[in-house]
């Protein structure tokens, strides 16, 4: 429906529709019923007309016999509202919105559910230490301080540095 003028012809023909059901239409089987969407054709002809019933099953079944009931009293008021030459045919059609939404639903309440199972598994180890990062050197030397105190004072450790202490690298 790229056509503006048809885009408008279905907005009023949807709201036309809405309100005879809210106000003129008096059949018991008819149950709450909210208008969807209404979509016509490029030349006007057929409006196919989306609704939803709130409800279970036999509601939707008994709306549907109500609606295809009062088909002809709705193509009347539309045909006097709109005030065109051709009046489109009407066709009622139970949107499937409703159970492609709740199918969408489960399919993520399951996919939540499996996150939290695979979640609940996860063990969290590293490849290596626990703590891969270096110490600052401060926290290092004071550690090499208190191993040193058990070691003997004249033991040389580093075989590049002279007795005298020094170190001859450059």
């Amino acid at each position: 429906m790229t056509n503006p003028r048809v885009r408008k012809i279905a907005d009023r023909i949807q709201v036309i529709v809405a309100e005879m059901l809210e106000r003129r239409i008096k059949d018991p089987r008819l149950g709450f019923v909210t208008v969807t969407d209404v979509r016509v054709t490029g030349d006007s002809q057929q409006a196919s007309i989306f609704y939803t019933v709130l409800g279970a099953e036999e509601e939707l079944a008994s709306t549907a016999a109500a609606l295809e009931s009062a088909k002809g009293v709705i193509r009347s008021e539309v045909a006097k509202q709109l005030g065109m030459r051709i009046v489109p045919t009407l066709t009622f059609i139970p949107d499937a919105l409703p159970e492609s939404a709740r199918a969408l639903d489960e399919v993520l309440a399951r996919a939540r559910q499996q996150d939290e199972e695979v979640a609940a598994r996860r063990v969290e180890a590293y490849a290596g230490d626990a703590d891969p990062y270096k110490k600052p050197r401060a926290a290092a030397d004071e550690l090499d301080d208190e191993d040193d105190a058990d070691l003997d004072p004249d033991l040389d450790l580093d075989p590049d540095l002279e007795p005298g202490g020094e170190d001859d690298r450059a």
